[in-house]
């Protein structure tokens, strides 16, 4: 008879016998164990690419018409969300007010674990409503196993308001799974070490996420050419970027990229567009126009986007 008074093992809390007496091993052959494990984890996130494209497909629309981006998770999971989310302004120009970060137990849980700040459903609730969720944006549930409940009643709760909501697990069942209107399984099963989802299932929600932040900036306009033409030039190192990828995307010299880019306060979106004869307002309302995306304004000009 199940005891209902402690919480069901998922998979990514049994234990693999393989790895009983891994604390024995000669030190290559742990290596090479947890490097067979990472792997296998990349190959089941691939394998969830259908997954993904579904969200997609659903998220676009949504972002397009204004909406936030938010990210929630707690633990290992929850962090993996915010290291994903936080690199989407300067890598892509994401619009940081459209970006919500909630990790349970608030920001002190980023450098110091606060695993009992999981725990709390009403504290959830409390996070999420706060930013006043509408139709229009976008939410993604983290957690290995599904089950956490500081992520899935903020999912819940959220979900009501008309959002779009995504669970992303690496079990194949779970509650997040079932708040959420679209689920993501990347299904990794035991670790090498058990229960420590830092390992194999933390490698595949990183790669899962990335592949799915990445996709939506693609998607929506935030890369041209296979380059981020809205990355925010913030220090010398991304000057040099910028300078190069202007020059890249329209055959100017170094001086020519320098001074686009000057003239639009580093936005190489616009620089190119500088370069194509447009003065820095004109490059302004035809992105306006058309979303923020480059190939669309040369597309809608016979140019050569």
């Amino acid at each position: 008879m199940t005891d209902i008074s402690q919480p069901l093992m998922t998979g990514t809390e049994f234990q693999d016998p393989r790895y009983a007496d891994i604390d024995l091993w000669p030190t290559d052959s742990i290596l090479d164990a947890l490097a067979e494990s990472q792997m296998s984890a990349t190959a089941i996130v691939r394998a969830a690419v259908p997954q993904l494209d579904r969200v997609v497909t659903a998220a676009r629309p949504r972002l397009l018409a204004g909406g936030r981006l938010f990210y929630v998770g707690a633990g290992t999971s929850g962090r993996i969300g915010l290291q994903d989310g936080v690199e989407l302004t300067p890598t892509f120009g994401w619009p940081p007010e459209r970006l919500v970060l909630l990790l349970a137990g608030g920001p002190a849980a980023i450098f110091q674990a606060a695993e009992g700040a999981e725990d709390r459903e009403d504290t959830a609730r409390e996070d999420i409503l706060a930013h006043n969720p509408g139709p229009e944006d976008v939410v993604i549930g983290i957690a290995a196993s599904g089950a956490t409940p500081y992520t899935c009643a903020a999912v819940a709760a959220v979900r009501a308001s008309g959002a779009l909501t995504i669970g992303v697990s690496c079990n194949s069942e779970g509650r997040l799974l079932r708040e959420a209107e679209l689920a993501v399984r990347i299904v990794t099963g035991p670790e090498v070490i058990s229960g420590s989802t830092r390992l194999k299932a933390g490698t595949a929600q990183k790669a899962a996420l990335n592949l799915l932040s990445t996709t939506l900036m693609i998607r929506l306009g935030h890369v041209w050419r296979g380059q981020m033409v809205d990355m925010r030039v913030v220090n010398a190192k991304l000057e040099h970027r910028a300078e190069r990828m202007v020059r890249t995307l329209t055959g100017c010299s170094a001086d020519e990229a320098r001074e686009a880019l000057a003239a639009t306060k580093g936005n190489v979106k616009r620089a190119v567009l500088v370069r194509e004869g447009l003065t820095v307002d004109e490059a302004d309302r035809l992105l306006e126009v058309h979303g923020g995306d480059l190939r669309a304004v040369f597309t809608a000009s016979g140019g050569a986007g």
